[in-house]
């Protein structure tokens, strides 16, 4: 059995983030992997979902104020935990941050909400990889605090997916060990018992 299509996602890697460089994708190659990002199963058409772009000067700025936050938590940050937080959103060109943002719905469940944020994500990647970019997805400290959040733009009902950072990238990706499928399948063999 040869396919493109599967050839393409067994051999799908990160990249790592402080590789990942100019230029970044354009606008309408950003709309193109946004549109393949919305592709998902989204049980009630709810779209509980959004993406915010972290781009340019911006970067810059983000990583200030995470230093800032970071700072007011621990107190003052020792000069290289410092340039690690001033550098968060600053090392690849562009940062497109996956939101869960869930709506009300008597029917279907926000875990369910949440999780199709994560197939969106995966979606997103795919498709910049599929246009030759390299892209890493990490969440970190900030994206389970309530300030952190809201300096990064999401609402107090929003929680991060994760934040997709994606640039040019020549290098081959580091492979990985990866998991023996075997031992993670199994037919079903009735009810759970302890």
């Amino acid at each position: 059995m040869t396919s493109p299509i599967l050839d393409f996602l067994l051999t799908r890697n990160s990249a790592p983030i402080p590789e990942l460089r100019e230029p970044a994708p354009s606008n309408a190659e950003i709309e193109t992997m946004l549109r393949a990002a919305t592709r998902v199963p989204d049980h009630g058409r709810l779209e509980p979902w959004r993406f915010i772009l972290y781009r340019g000067d911006v970067r810059i700025e983000i990583g200030k104020k995470l230093a800032a936050l970071a700072e007011k938590r621990e107190g003052p940050l020792p000069e290289g935990r410092r340039n690690q937080e001033l550098a968060r959103f600053s090392r690849a060109p562009l940062v497109i941050g996956v939101v869960s943002s869930p709506k009300e719905n008597p029917k279907i469940p926000q875990w369910e909400m949440f999780l199709s944020g994560g197939m969106a994500a995966m979606n997103l990647i795919t498709a910049a990889n599929a246009l030759g970019y390299g892209t890493n997805m990490i969440t970190n400290w900030y994206s389970d605090n309530e300030e952190g959040r809201a300096l990064l733009g999401l609402a107090p009902h929003e929680r991060v997916v994760g934040f997709i950072h994606i640039g040019s990238y020549d290098g081959a990706a580091p492979e990985r060990p990866r998991p023996d499928v075997s031992r993670l399948c199994s037919d079903y063999s009735g009810p759970w018992e302890s």
